[in-house]
């Protein structure tokens, strides 16, 4: 059939539509079967317009992916070979038996049988067989494309050795490379050009249950800068972690890349890049496309839905936050999960300085979003302890690109929330110089500059401290502000390390100490969760600080001993879970959630919701009626005559 319609396309072109091409069908399979039963009707004379051949040949191949939306399944509307080609039905070697023979797919497999226990194990092999984290990224990214359940139980059930690959730090070289490994999409590519349609492009994704966005416009990827369009690998790593980490069902989630251009002057001239070429657009113009998309999101899929802000530009972050947070559901991770994941990781250290945070003096390198989160966050737990907000203001210190945030310097650039953390003091531009004066207890690097924490200042948080906190938090690994090794040899094995990218374990003094890593992903899907499940309206600063207690619960005795101020990797999912209820019980209190009644038992609320990583029968639902006597006796029929 594919033929026939091609050598139509170059035919003499057929003036009117046929009339038995169906103006609406209710899904791919009638469409089909429609298209099928003209080309086979049709005479010889007759072709089909351009139009209506592009229209079928897109509606055929679409059959190939995502028949099924949401996660009911219509048995009526599935066809047996789309549990083999739709990710989201297929299970490989798994389907039984009677169900190859039922679904009509026997015959199209091999004839053995694996359990999905047997598939997780080979594609454990599979992935440990690549030497390049990129190709085990890729790897990945094919797993998901043919069969989505096996892909997040595999992420969900080993995710120290996964999440690095699907995350930081590879995410970060597999947006670098985007353009080569482009293979299929996933995710919406909003441009600029569609501004006045954004709700149009947005109809255009099939899932019409969506609760949470993840939304980029790619001028900040983690520590790499603009990189455009192709930073939509943040947002689709994002929401694999969404599912594989806190159970959010894949189908409830959204990536998408705010296209509005770039200034990367080598992607512009990259023959593959694959998004707009030319220079962003900023001003009221981007401002009114931001607020469009915004409003789109609303009409398209409701108040409540969840949008999270990824790596934008420090210049846009804290605008749109402010902007946005009290009329819409929204947080920025950048911010407010990099905030918290870090003050978790000074709560758990409280358990070994014995000192509450209000007690401690802060230096930051680097004053961008990420930084100014975490001091806002820091100032909000040293009020929850008793302290005024301007004297918890005046125990953080901020060094930035100009020097120390000193009111009188004369760069000037102290905007935004940058301004409170701004002090009555001299220039400064040597930040060694800073540490000596300021003789910080906690010295925390977001500045993605590699290497900046040298050994001189190591050393002096050494002298000036019995047991110095310092968070080296850029990532990727590259961009680390010192290594974890580089730590503990200036710092005679005293310090409290963590960092924002997995450095491998450190030997000093004879003991092994295990960096935590203060992965944003400890935070976000657990938040996400209970906002998603109560249906919350905006999304507070109280809630960050609630996981990150909730984390720093989490670590135990062990994990501190062996250095590490945050539980393992493997933990993730329970803080998850236990995130999403303090969430809950929050927004419960204090009237923010819109789902009712409200749930007596959170946590099974909660667990009701969650997407199953294990296979599903793919039998039809069959059930017997009960056998009915019958008890009324039936009259003859009667012929009724037909009038001439």
């Amino acid at each position: 059939m594919g033929k026939l319609l091609a050598s139509n396309c170059n035919a003499a072109t057929y003036r009117h539509e046929p009339a038995n091409l169906p103006r609406r069908v209710l899904n791919a399979k009638q469409t089909v079967d429609a298209l099928r039963t003209l080309v086979i009707t049709a005479s010889p004379k007759k072709t089909l317009t351009k139009a209506a051949t592009s229209a079928a040949v897109q509606v055929i191949q679409a059959r190939e992916y995502h028949e099924v939306t949401g996660d009911i399944i219509v048995p009526s509307m599935v066809q047996g070979i789309d549990h083999l080609r739709d990710p989201r039905l297929n299970k490989g070697l798994a389907f039984t038996l009677e169900e190859r023979q039922i679904l009509g797919i026997h015959g199209l497999q091999p004839a053995r049988f694996k359990s999905q226990e047997e598939q997780l194990e080979l594609c454990r092999i599979s992935i440990s067989r690549y030497q390049e984290d990129l190709n085990k990224y890729l790897y990945l990214v094919d797993l998901q494309d043919r069969n989505e359940r096996l892909f997040f139980r595999l992420i969900s059930e080993d995710v120290e050795k996964m999440m690095p690959i699907v995350y930081t730090p590879t995410v970060g070289l597999a947006c670098q490379k985007f353009g080569l490994i482009y293979r299929r999409p996933r995710g919406l590519f909003v441009t600029i050009n569609d501004r006045g349609h954004v709700f149009d492009v947005l109809r255009n994704w099939p899932e019409p249950d969506v609760r949470a966005i993840v939304v980029t416009d790619g001028e900040r990827i983690l520590g790499l800068g603009d990189l455009g369009a192709c930073g939509m690998g943040i947002p689709v790593g994002k929401l694999a972690l969404y599912t594989a980490l806190a159970g959010i069902p894949p189908h409830q989630c959204l990536p998408i890349v705010i296209d509005v251009g770039t200034n990367n002057k080598d992607l512009l001239e990259d023959p593959l890049y694959i998004g707009l070429r030319h220079k962003r657009v900023q001003g009221k113009e981007y401002d009114d496309f931001i607020d469009e998309f915004m409003q789109a999101v609303v009409k398209r899929y409701g108040q409540n839905t969840l949008i999270q802000f990824e790596d934008f530009g420090n210049h846009n972050a804290f605008r749109f936050l402010d902007r946005y947070r009290n009329t819409y559901c929204t947080f920025n991770d950048d911010i407010q999960g990099t905030a918290s994941v870090a003050v978790a990781g000074m709560l758990a250290a409280k358990r070994i300085t014995n000192k509450r945070i209000s007690e401690n003096t802060f230096l930051f390198l680097g004053a961008g979003e990420a930084a100014v989160g975490i001091a806002d966050l820091v100032v909000k737990a040293m009020q929850a302890e008793g302290t005024g907000l301007q004297e918890a203001r005046d125990k953080i210190w901020m060094f930035d690109i100009d020097g120390l945030l000193a009111k009188g310097r004369p760069e000037g650039r102290l905007g935004g929330h940058k301004a409170y953390y701004a002090k009555d003091h001299g220039v400064m531009k040597n930040f060694a110089d800073v540490v000596k004066e300021v003789k910080p207890s906690v010295l925390i690097g977001a500045s993605a500059a590699g290497g900046a924490f040298t050994p001189e200042i190591l050393q002096a948080m050494g002298q000036f401290n019995e047991r110095p906190i310092i968070f080296a938090l850029s990532n990727p690994t590259s961009k680390a502000e010192c290594t974890a090794q580089a730590a503990y040899d200036n710092t005679e094995g005293r310090c409290i390390f963590a960092s924002g990218s997995p450095f491998p374990p450190v030997q000093y003094g004879g003991k092994t100490f295990v960096t935590g890593q203060g992965n944003n992903a400890y935070i976000f899907p657990g938040v996400a969760l209970g906002v998603i499940v109560t249906g919350t309206h905006h999304i507070p600063e109280d809630m960050f600080l609630i996981a990150a207690q909730v984390v720093a619960d989490h670590v135990s005795e062990a994990d501190l001993e062996k250095g590490s101020l945050y539980p393992p990797l493997s933990a993730i999912k329970d803080c998850s879970m236990d995130i999403a209820v303090g969430v809950t019980n929050y927004a419960y209190q204090k009237g923010l959630a819109s789902t009712y009644p409200e749930p007596e038992d959170k946590k099974a609320y909660i667990e009701s919701h969650l997407y199953n990583y294990n296979y599903q029968s793919a039998m039809p639902v069959t059930w017997p009626w009960p056998q009915q006597q019958e008890t009324s006796k039936t009259r003859e029929i009667n012929p009724t005559k037909l009038q001439a």
